[in-house]
């Protein structure tokens, strides 16, 4: 066989290798989000409940296939956390436009433009987080804040009750109660 016969063969080996574990982990995490889903929408105790939260986040947190875009997601958290939301949405943009299907990373764009009260623009990038990932209760409860804060209460309600079908024992099904109070004062 010629140098370059081999040398094909050994590229498309590496190209179907690569392509076909890649493609392996993408269902394996798919799989991983729809066990920790069922879980979460059947546990009974907050404990457990909030670890299957952590392992859902651990999940969205971690690209399917590209570890690269899983440091910079790190990075731009990191500088969120820090105060830096100008930088970290520029991060979070640069991530977008090398993979606009990682729903996680519109997410964290929107709470970038969130922490910088850039509401309306948070609410474009909810919107395509829950294209992708309609089940994302962080952006369900991230929209209903913004809701809130927009004093758009029946738009929040329905939010948060969205959420409490994905996830029932979440921090805004303690919400619930109070925006429907707020509801019904507003309508006497």
């Amino acid at each position: 066989m010629s140098k370059i016969f081999r040398f094909i063969i050994l590229i498309t080996f590496i190209f179907f290798y690569k392509f076909n574990y890649t493609f392996a982990f993408e269902i394996y995490h798919k799989q991983k989000l729809e066990k920790y889903f069922l879980e979460l929408k059947n546990s009974t105790e907050l404990e457990e409940a909030i670890n299957i939260e952590k392992d859902i986040w651990t999940l969205w947190n971690l690209h399917p296939h590209n570890q690269f875009l899983t440091n910079k997601l790190e990075l731009g958290t990191e500088l969120m956390e820090n105060g830096q939301h100008k930088y970290a949405y520029k991060i979070f943009s640069n991530i977008i436009f090398e993979d606009p299907n990682w729903s996680e990373a519109w997410n964290k764009r929107a709470t970038a433009l969130f922490l910088m009260k850039e509401y309306e623009l948070s609410l474009i990038d909810i919107k395509k987080t829950l294209d992708l990932e309609p089940r994302h209760f962080g952006a369900l409860s991230g929209r209903a804040q913004i809701y809130i804060d927009q004093r758009e209460f029946q738009k929040a309600l329905d939010n948060l009750i969205k959420t409490k079908e994905i996830y029932p024992l979440s921090n805004g099904s303690k919400v619930i109660p109070k925006l429907e109070e707020i509801l019904n004062i507003q309508q006497i």
